[in-house]
């Protein structure tokens, strides 16, 4: 079977960077296709891949500003020939699932989201752009809009990668999608549940919508300790604010941070996230989550047995939700362990690949599902 993998962009190695090394693995000599290509941001495994890219890697400075020509990638990924190939997966989150399949060839969807910035928050990156440049970002963001309900039609079969994404996908492309969780790699983390533990933990890129913000004003007048974990274009403004009690550790290595959430009492999750892996690594080290209760957290954390939710985003509900933790604070440290081994590597691939084989299997009536 010959097939092709699909990736908006790669240039880091972020959670849709992960999840497309653990589908890979399952096709070793499939050809991987993205727009732009950075192998210095990769990791090894996926570096050493055979990875080739659209027209937009030529255009002007399209490494570093890739994003400005977002518009012209559906066009890019109509124009790629993808004659000879048996399965076609697209690893979706930026444009990535357009191409125009031959008959015969199978079309499968492992969506991380679809695109926010033409969807539900396109008037929050408006927002975000120069006066001049709004309307012709909306001009854009509404062809785009076009393009991808479009090329999800094309689709033969969707996976999300949670449940709050597969709600999106019904809204917005009007197809239903199974629901697969993203993988952590179980190895890097491990639990003592007698153990010590201290202080909290707060583990993200610092920018805007992760609200790191919620979480200094949170501990701000209190004695309770957190270690904030993670850099980005918010850190400085957080640090200038922050108390003595609230600690900035930066960018970790791997070794360091899985330590850092054994140490830990609870991990503060105020984001509302596609899936959040975050969440998963922590429990992976028996380590309970008190997040707020909208997003990918509904599919991973289990309130009362792994940690509890926060019902708005606001420093007084993260305070509220710390009092009851401490209030009945319990071993968490089995549970949270028990539940993290559900999002494996072995099991996320056996299910990925289960799907991939029904669907090659399914006869030509029913392979759109």
């Amino acid at each position: 079977m010959k097939v092709a993998i699909l990736h908006y962009w790669l240039v880091g190695m972020r959670g849709g960077e992960k999840v497309l090394e653990e589908i890979s693995a399952l096709y070793p000599d499939a050809d991987i296709y993205t727009h732009v290509l950075n192998r210095a941001k990769l990791s090894p495994g996926l570096a050493a891949r055979d990875i080739r890219t659209t027209s937009i890697a030529r255009l002007p400075a399209a490494r570093r500003a890739y994003k400005a020509y977002f518009g012209l990638m559906p066009g890019a990924l109509e124009r790629l020939d993808m004659s000879g190939y048996d399965l076609i997966i697209a690893s979706e989150s930026g444009p990535a699932q357009g191409v125009i399949a031959p008959p015969g060839t199978r079309t499968l969807t492992y969506c991380h989201s679809p695109m926010r910035y033409i969807w539900d928050q396109r008037e929050t990156y408006a927002a975000a752009l120069p006066a001049p440049a709004r309307p012709v970002f909306r001009h854009v963001a509404g062809r785009m809009r076009a393009a991808d309900f479009a090329a999800a039609q094309r689709v033969d079969r969707i996976i999300a990668n949670s449940s709050f994404i597969a709600s999106r996908i019904r809204r917005y492309w009007g197809r239903e999608a199974e629901v697969l969780c993203p993988p952590i790699d179980l190895d890097r983390f491990g639990a003592t549940p007698d153990a010590p533990r201290e202080g909290y933990l707060f583990v993200s890129e610092l920018t805007g919508y992760k609200r790191a913000d919620l979480v200094v004003e949170a501990f701000s007048g209190t004695n309770r300790q957190v270690t904030i974990i993670g850099d980005g274009p918010e850190r400085a403004r957080l640090e200038r604010t922050a108390p003595p009690n609230v600690r900035f550790a930066g960018r970790l290595p791997d070794a360091e941070l899985a330590a850092a959430y054994q140490a830990a009492r609870a991990l503060i999750f105020p984001a509302e996230e596609d899936f959040g892996l975050v969440p998963v690594e922590a429990m992976a080290a028996g380590t309970p989550v008190i997040a707020y209760g909208r997003g990918g957290v509904l599919d991973s954390v289990v309130p009362g047995l792994t940690g509890l939710f926060f019902d708005r985003q606001s420093p007084e509900a993260i305070r509220a939700a710390l009092d009851r933790f401490e209030a009945s604070e319990t071993p968490f440290a089995h549970a949270c362990r028990a539940r993290a081994a559900k999002f494996g590597r072995d099991q996320f691939r056996g299910r990925f690949r289960a799907a991939v084989d029904a669907l090659m299997a399914a006869p030509p009536s029913e392979q759109r599902q």
